[in-house]
This record gives structure tokens, C-alpha cells and sequence, in this order.
């Protein structure tokens, strides 16, 4: 998303423009500037992986002490404390973060001024007021988009079979009518269970009721309903398929939280087939067609690999907020 990129863009440039201005002033220090580059190297693992966070911050802390000048490195860390952590754990980690700029500015400073502490603390209020803000706008665009949705379901599924019911009753087919009646009652009870396929569970203990064999990987947090509901029917599906076709003797699923989009992936050891030569059977609701869609709908990829003989891996990857 532009806000990630531009983050990580201001990041190199925040950390080039930081180590700049410490050489103009403090000339060349090996051990700022080895840090510095260490610190540059290891901040895209920290981005994907939420366990290697505390080590690019340990990175950054153990740098702004000696280096205040790389303080303002402190605004796209601050973000993305709030974007991969908790906000019980986000909010804390993000006011020490606030704290050792404070702190590192006043130790080096000739005098001790208010701006000292007021434009670190403005700058983080502010970075804080805009995530969550935006957090709020993606939230509300997924809950009217989830409207749109299920109105189109209401419109397409029990609007249309009351219709026809009424239609028949008027034309005496009462018969007909009962019929249509009891396909309507079991589309609303699919309709009702698709709302709610957790059942009040986790994505995580709903996967390990599918397959016995389910690795977590990553810090969870918690996930839109959608994209809970769409991962949780894509191990249906990609499961289904497998116990079908595969052969498979073992069968494991990974779900992995990455910081800024989930991935599942679903490997088996079975006879496994040629990608480029399956075609859609008709009237099937698991095939890698009907997977593939239901990911994209939520703006995500699929990928399968998998040759005769060889196994299979499916892998979707989705976008989180």
C-alpha cells in the first residue's frame, strides 16, 4: 500500500540524510556509521518478520544515544510499532521510543528547551492520529463494503425465492410453492452459516479441526472477518482437493502473519499433477478457479506448485489493513 512504501521510503531517506548531517558535524565515526548500516540492512526484516522488530529497534536505540541525529528515524519505526504490534504492546513501545529521542536530544543539548521535548512528542502524536485515523477509514470502507455484499446475497438468494413463492401461491401451485419454499430455508441456513464459519473460534484452532498438521508462524493479530472466512475456505477448498485427488499420506497447513499481509499454504506429499493442464470442471465449488477468485476478491494472489509425482503446494497471500 502507498503509505507502507512511502514510510519505508522516508526511512532510508530520514537514516542517508541523518548520517549525513552526523559526519558534517561530528566527522567520520566508524562504529555510528557501521551501525547505521547495519541498522539500514536489517530494517526490512524487521518489516516482514514482527520478531526481528525488537532487534532493529535495539539497532536504532543503540544508536540514537551517541547519534541524536537519528532521532527522526524514530517516525517510521514509531509506525510500524503501531502497524505490527498490538496496540497494548504498540502504544508503550512506541512512548519509549518517543522518550529516547527526548532523552538523547536533552543530553546532548547546551541548553534544555521546551522544543526539546514538545517536538518529539508532537511528531509522535501526530504519526499516532493519522494510523489510527486511517485504521478507522479502512475499517469502516471493509464494514460498507460487507453491506454491499450481503445485500447483493439478500437480493440474489432469499429475495428472489420469496418472490417466486409468492408468484406461486397466486397461481395456485401450492405444491411448487412448498418445494421452493424448503430450497429457500436451506439457502438461508447456508447463507446464516456463512456469516459466522468460525463458530466463535480462532482462525487458527478452526484450521487444526480441518488438519491435524497446522504451523503458525509470525505474531498473530487479530484479522478483518472476510479475510478470516476466506483463508478458512481456501484450506477447505485446497483440503478437499487433496483428499480427492492427492493421494497424500501427510498434509500440512502454514499460516503465516507477515506485516502487512497473511499467507496459507497448504502442502501435501501425494501424485501431484501439471498446472498448466488442469481445466475447470463444471459445476465443482473447490476448484483452483474458485479459490483463485475468492482470493482476488480481497485483493490477494494465489500460487500452486506442484509436477507429477512431486507433491503439491498451494499458497494465497492476502493484504491485511
Amino acid at each position: 500500500m502507498w503509505l507502507h512504501r512511502a514510510m519505508h521510503a522516508g526511512f532510508y531517506v530520514l537514516l542517508t540524510a541523518s548520517a549525513a548531517r552526523y559526519v558534517a558535524y561530528h566527522g567520520v565515526a566508524p562504529a555510528v556509521l557501521v551501525t547505521a548500516a547495519v541498522l539500514g540492512a536489517a530494517y526490512p526484516f524487521g518489516v516482514r518478520w514482527t520478531a526481528a522488530l525488537p532487534a532493529v529497534l535495539a539497532l536504532w536505540l543503540g544508536l540514537v544515544w551517541p547519534a541524536p541525529s537519528f532521532g527522526w528515524c524514530a517516525i517510521p519505526l514509531f509506525f510500524q510499532c503501531l502497524r505490527q504490534l498490538r496496540p497494548r504492546l504498540a502504544v508503550p513501545l512506541a512512548a519509549v521510543l518517543t522518550g529516547a529521542v527526548v532523552l538523547a536530544q536533552v543530553r546532548l543539548a547546551d541548553a534544555v528547551e521546551p522544543s526539546l521535548v514538545l517536538g518529539p512528542v508532537g511528531v509522535a502524536v501526530i504519526t499516532a492520529a493519522v494510523f489510527f485515523d486511517r485504521r478507522r477509514l479502512l475499517h469502516q470502507a471493509g464494514v460498507l463494503e460487507e453491506r454491499q455484499r450481503l445485500a447483493r446475497e439478500i437480493h440474489d438468494t432469499l429475495a428472489q425465492g420469496l418472490s417466486s413463492i409468492t408468484l406461486l401461491l397466486e397461481l395456485g401451485d401450492t405444491g411448487r410453492a412448498r418445494e421452493v419454499a424448503k430450497e429457500n430455508l436451506a439457502e438461508a441456513r447456508r447463507f446464516v452459516r456463512d456469516l459466522s464459519p468460525l463458530e466463535g473460534r480462532t482462525l487458527t484452532d478452526a484450521l487444526h479441526a480441518l488438519c491435524d498438521r497446522v504451523e503458525v508462524e509470525g505474531e498473530p493479530y487479530p484479522l478483518p472477518v472476510p479475510v478470516e472466512v476466506a483463508l478458512l475456505r481456501v484450506a477447505q477448498g485446497a483440503l478437499a482437493n487433496v483428499r480427492e485427488h492427492a493421494a497424500a499420506t501427510s498434509t500440512v497447513i502454514t499460516l503465516t502473519y507477515l506485516g502487512d499481509a497473511v499467507t496459507l499454504d497448504v502442502r501435501d506429499d501425494g501424485r501431484g499433477f501439471d498446472p498448466a493442464a488442469i481445466r475447470p470442471e463444471p459445476g465443482r465449488g473447490y476448484g483452483l478457479d474458485a479459490i483463485r477468485d475468492r482470493v482476488a476478491e480481497l485483493r490477494g494472489t494465489m500460487t500452486v506448485e506442484s509436477a507429477p509425482g512431486e507433491g503439491t503446494a498451494l499458497a494465497v497471500s492476502v493484504p491485511t489493513p
